[in-house]
């Protein structure tokens, strides 16, 4: 259906979201401004108890900065209540006293349809519930109780029984007055290909229902109660209503569960979905009889950040959990990640269940891996690198895989953890008592929180003070972003109001550079921004006083960033060359000794030339001759004197 221009934009007009979002929600009376429209309150996609949840009533537009949900009224109306854009349109409209245009006929005609097909799958859900009553179904019961499906659970799940004849569905919805044509629309039966009758899909089989999220009943799947037929599980052919690769077994009732704070399971099929849900594991959905597809994924996403993925412990759930990895990394973004679980001994969740109940499945859970670890995994398990050819290996492989991520932040984080990991695998004799400290490459005794001795104690503050004043500076003058863009992405921040900056500009860094700032307090709220640029270190910098001045900006993000890449470089020389006191003969020990000294030595002639004095140059900046010239003329300019002075 197509509405007419500036419908839209007298129903938003119409439309108070704070009224709307305020049915769902408690709003934090001491953190809101009813007079001005700015309303804070707990997210409802999400279980949080602190306000993160923010309405701007005078631009109609919402934003949670925990889950990042964002939108207006019309998508509110979507996500909270289960629906399409057209129903979210009709129910605020219907609120706001509009009304509705008049429907084009085409498009109305097609919903009739979808209609029609829905009532038909519904009529032949009560239909197989009522054969699994019959004599004819007391094989089937028997099998799902011995599963542990007592009579009241097959009921409450709609489950039934397709008889092992031919013809009994077709006749029974053909004696209601149903149109052949429409039950092969709805899937339930097909036209012989060879010139005789048309005849059921489903024979012998347990049928369970499969509806969409608002409950309704679009398609089933069926299981073989012959071990002998060809196909264990039969799926309806795809229709009007029903396309597999778009729908997830169980979805509306994972949906609220995972509203109320239940971790969102991804099972392989019916039984395991059933089973989870019948032991208190309600947030559990399947796809159905394929993979996961990338319109899975993102139906997954929108329920839950971080779903699981809980496959059987054989080789076959191995295979899935990889190709789900292959599938997600190339749309993964910052905070919509999976973990994975598999379970032990070749079974399956349901068998867990019944051997070890649902603290058995709990725990299996609870040891769920990150998607990295799992690609790890697939990268080196059963291989042995003892080469500088196999090692190479490795690293192109790993190098293609992150590749494939398009987030620079997360991509970012990725190459970093995968490196973490490889210096575990190729460092193979860890100091006793030792820890890797992965931002900075420092090597940490057990017993100590304290940096080696041959680092000064002032070296992370001093990175934490070019860190802050690195993103101040792009936040300042968000014109030279796109310029910086990949350092910034690779870059991670010690402090946290730092790092969510950083990470706002990340996700900003494609955006028109003459909207990012706007952009950016949307994201992080004004006052995260004033808390950086008011810090006395940021604030006495001539490129956070001088906003908007791309050079002076330029020029010290790209110092800064020299001087942190130096200083680190010195912090991991340092770490191997500690490593290697005891693993490696003298002569290496002499090596990774001198090579630390040399990286130390230029970065104290660094340090000497930048006292951290703010008040002169451009933040301190150690350039050569040239640019030192040039940064002179810029600071003249607008008024700062000389660089050194």
């Amino acid at each position: 259906m197509s509405l007419p221009p500036g419908f839209l934009d007298e129903l938003r007009t119409r439309t108070s979201l704070s009224q709307v979002v305020g049915r769902k929600v408690m709003w934090d009376n001491r953190k809101s401004n009813q007079a001005k429209g700015d309303m804070w309150a707990p997210c409802p996609f999400h279980q949080e108890k602190s306000a993160s949840f923010h309405v701007d009533d005078r631009k109609g537009y919402y934003y949670c900065f925990g889950c990042h949900a964002k939108g207006d009224a019309i998508s509110f109306i979507k996500e909270t209540e289960n629906v399409e854009f057209m129903e979210a349109v009709e129910i605020l409209a219907q609120e706001a006293g509009m009304q509705m245009p008049a429907r084009d006929p085409k498009a109305a005609q097609k919903a009739d349809r979808r209609t029609q097909l829905i009532d038909l799958c519904e009529a032949a859900q009560k239909f197989f519930a009522l054969q699994l009553q019959t004599a004819g179904g007391a094989a089937a019961r028997a099998y799902l109780d011995k599963r542990g499906l007592k009579a009241e659970a097959q009921q409450r799940l709609g489950l039934g029984f397709a008889p092992d004849a031919w013809r009994t569905l077709l006749e029974h919805l053909q004696g209601k007055g149903v149109a052949p044509d429409l039950i092969f629309a709805a899937g339930l039966a097909k036209p012989s290909q060879k010139g005789g009758q048309a005849y059921d899909v489903f024979r012998n089989r347990i049928m369970f229902p499969i509806r969409d999220p608002r409950g309704r009943v679009i398609a089933f799947g069926g299981r073989a109660m012959d071990p002998n037929d060809s196909a264990k599980y039969l799926n309806s052919p795809e229709t009007d209503l029903f396309d597999k690769s778009r729908t997830l077994y169980n979805h509306g009732p994972a949906r609220e569960a995972a509203g109320k704070g239940q971790q969102l399971l991804v099972a392989e099929g019916y039984m395991d979905v059933i089973a989870l849900s019948e032991a208190g594991f309600g947030a559990a959905v399947a796809p159905l009889g394929t993979a996961v597809t990338e319109h899975q994924l993102a139906m997954l996403w929108r329920i839950s950040d971080e779903p699981i993925i809980a496959l059987d412990g054989d080789t076959a759930g191995i295979r899935a959990a990889y190709r789900v990895i292959d599938l997600a990394l190339p749309v993964l973004e910052s905070g919509k990640g999976l973990r994975f679980a598999l379970m032990p001994d070749g079974k399956d969740p349901d068998d867990v269940i019944r051997s070890d109940g649902a603290g058995g499945v709990q725990k299996v859970l609870d040891g769920a891996l990150p998607m990295v670890k799992l690609l790890w995994q697939r990268e080196t398990e059963g291989k042995v690198f003892d080469s500088p050819e196999r090692k190479a290996a490795l690293d192109k492989a790993l190098r293609e895989k992150i590749k494939l991520i398009r987030d620079p932040s997360l991509r970012a984080h990725y190459g970093q953890e995968l490196k973490d990991m490889r210096w575990g695998l190729f460092r193979q004799r860890p100091i006793a008592g030792r820890r890797f400290d992965t931002r900075k490459g420092l090597s940490m005794s057990g017993s100590a929180t304290k940096a080696s001795l041959l680092v000064s104690a002032g070296d992370e503050a001093q990175d934490r003070l070019r860190e802050a004043v690195i993103v101040a500076t792009v936040a300042c003058t968000p014109s030279i972003l796109p310029e910086v863009l990949e350092d910034l992405a690779d870059l991670t921040c010690a402090d946290d109001l730092v790092e969510q900056v950083r990470e706002a500009l990340v996700r900003l860094g494609h955006c028109p550079t003459d909207q990012i700032s706007q952009r950016l307090e949307e994201i992080i709220g004004p006052q995260t921004l004033e808390t950086l640029l008011s810090a006395r270190h940021v604030a006495i910098t001539p490129s956070v006083r001088t906003p908007g001045h791309d050079d002076l900006a330029r020029m010290t993000v790209r110092d800064e960033l020299a001087k942190l890449a130096a200083q680190r470089g010195l912090a991991r020389e340092i770490a191997e060359a500690e490593l290697d006191l005891e693993d490696l003969a003298d002569e290496a020990v002499t090596f990774r000794l001198g090579e630390a000294a040399q990286t130390r030595a230029m970065a104290e002639r660094s340090a000497r030339e930048d006292k951290r004095d703010y008040d002169r140059g451009p933040n301190g900046a150690h350039i050569d001759k040239d640019e030192r010239n040039a940064l002179d003329a810029l600071l003249n300019q607008i008024g700062y004197g000389k660089t050194g002075k």
